[in-house]
């Protein structure tokens, strides 16, 4: 099994501000794995904030045993994932790309999709949300305005205008609004938003508290908010979910954070026994990635896949996501693939072969 590592460089069509950074263009990182012609694609972002860099996760794949890699031509990701996380020394972020990639392989070399590979069936799956990074309110209202027609728009908050930006954006729209603090609020601020974001028909809040918040003021928020509460900073790994349980209402569950979608249909399996919403998550990536989520989409009660959307070019192609309506995959694996034509526009450095 040959591993190929590419470093991309994706351009935004805005910049894109949450409550704790800003971005123009996006680091990302594809990992390619091929044998026999048939290749498999994932894909993980670098992100700062959680310190995963291009370097330190090529050197977490590098500790992958070229034997280890072999096995997937044999055995399933799941079956594999335990052992792929102790030979990348735990970078959950470089085994997500990793496990994407072999779910790809995977359904490719059997012919399917890999939601169907899972026994999932796409029936009236939801639609994703679209994004609104922080900006001006008159930046936020032009950026919706770019963008009509979308069912479900999810708003970035964390600023001292939060409700104005709202109120603002309601003027323009009648589509659902959802709104994600990044972290931004206190808790007495998320349970004194919630009422007037109640009123302006915003359907939950994600993340409103630091990880590091106390669990008291998570419990109170999640007692005393008008709205649910959805967690995802407080989501990364498998045992986060029991413990969001009396904390929050659901998990948004993010693959670079779990580790890959072995990990992840584990996770949104059990929120679901526990009586949690269920929702999949992205960064601004490409639609190698967003497809890779999208396969989960039939065990979700809200997505917001629309990672690629936000980009302004890219080398790859993938699943449709029409004004938040993702089509099924009828390709197999996880339907996303590298344009190789244009693959050299968008390269950062020379692809790393592993393997």
């Amino acid at each position: 099994m040959k591993l190929t590592v590419y470093r991309l460089k994706l351009p935004l069509k805005h910049a894109f501000t949450i409550a704790r950074n800003s971005i123009e263009t996006q680091s990302s990182l594809i990992v390619e794995l091929e044998h026999d012609g048939v290749r498999g694609y994932g894909e993980v972002t670098e992100d700062s904030f959680y310190r995963h860099s291009y370097d330190s996760m090529v050197e977490s794949l590098k500790r992958v045993a070229p034997d280890s890699l072999d096995r997937y031509t044999t055995q399933s990701p799941a079956e594999l994932w335990p052992m792929m996380r102790e030979e990348t020394a735990g970078d959950m972020f470089a085994l997500s790309a990793l496990d994407m990639a072999a779910h790809d392989y995977h359904g490719k070399k059997l012919g399917i999709a890999a939601w169907r590979d899972w026994g999932l069936e796409w029936n009236d799956v939801v639609d994703s949300s679209f994004t609104i990074g922080i900006d001006t309110p008159e930046t936020m209202i032009a950026k919706l305005q770019e963008e009509p027609g979308w069912r479900v728009y999810k708003i970035k908050l964390g600023t001292k205008r939060d409700i104005e930006i709202v109120t603002e954006l309601r003027r323009h729209s009648d589509s659902v609004f959802r709104v994600d603090a990044n972290c931004g609020w206190t808790a007495d601020e998320a349970i004194d938003n919630s009422r007037p974001l109640a009123d302006l028909g915003v359907e939950f809040i994600e993340q409103p508290l630091p990880i590091d918040a106390s669990r008291e003021d998570k419990q109170r928020v999640q007692r005393e908010s008008v709205l649910p509460i959805i967690a995802d900073e407080d989501c990364q790994v498998f045992d986060d979910v029991q413990r969001c349980r009396g904390l929050y209402h659901g998990v948004n569950v993010k693959l670079c954070k779990c580790g890959g979608l072995s990990p992840a249909l584990q996770m949104l399996t059990d929120a679901r026994q526990l009586g949690l919403k269920t929702m999949i998550g992205c960064m601004v990536e490409s639609s190698v990635g967003i497809s890779g989520a999208a396969q989960l989409l039939p065990l979700l009660d809200f997505a917001d896949l629309d990672g690629a959307v936000l980009l302004a070019d890219e080398p790859c192609v993938g699943v449709s996501v029409d004004k938040g309506n993702v089509t099924a995959s009828r390709l197999a694996g996880c339907g996303g693939e590298l344009d190789r034509d244009r693959l050299a526009e968008f390269l950062v450095s020379p692809p790393v072969v592993i393997g």
